[in-house]
């Protein structure tokens, strides 16, 4: 499945970056719109790196707590330090930048980063893990909404999948709103 997953990777690193070229046209304010009914909830966004698809507008608008990942230690959840507009950022963990202080926050709604995604609500990350170990710990003891956040080109035939990976509820690209059964 290694393999597989490696393989996949790369064809999705190459299709975000064309993507990413043509512009991000009006995926913030569609994000944004599909979040406002979850105002008051806390949120968890993340700090675009690279060809990732920005989520900063549709957090920055988010009525309620806002927080980012911080990485803790290799194959560990995620937990997530309070962000706002502002907030003075520092390098953590992989480069991704993270506030350098502030209360930690526990999301009921996550805007996913990924490198692809399918029409069964599966989503491939970057192989560490973090994201379906926070959201199965997570899903253990609240409900949360995972919402994958993506150019719509990084919508593939079938995402390879294995038992610990967690599916989103929801897809939301510069083209609109998915959400899986």
């Amino acid at each position: 499945m290694n393999d597989i997953k490696t393989l996949a990777r790369e064809a999705a690193f190459a299709a975000r970056k064309t993507a990413f070229a043509a512009g991000q046209g009006q995926a913030a304010e569609i994000l944004a719109d599909y979040l406002a009914g979850q105002a008051g909830r806390v949120l968890a966004g993340y700090m675009p790196m690279r060809t990732e698809i920005d989520p900063l507008p549709a957090m920055a608008a988010h009525q309620g707590p806002v927080g980012v990942p911080v990485i803790m230690a290799k194959a560990t959840p995620l937990r997530f330090r309070e962000w706002s507009p502002g907030a003075r950022m520092v390098e953590g963990a992989f480069k991704a930048l993270i506030p350098e202080d502030g209360a930690w926050v526990e999301p009921q709604v996550l805007i996913v980063p990924l490198l692809a995604w399918d029409a069964r609500g599966y989503r491939l990350g970057y192989g560490g893990g973090f994201y379906d170990r926070t959201l199965e710990g997570l899903r253990a003891r609240v409900p949360v909404l995972a919402v994958g956040f993506a150019f719509a080109a990084q919508e593939v035939a079938e995402v390879p999948i294995d038992a610990t990976d967690q599916r989103l509820d929801a897809m939301v690209t510069e083209k609109g709103v998915t959400v899986f059964a």
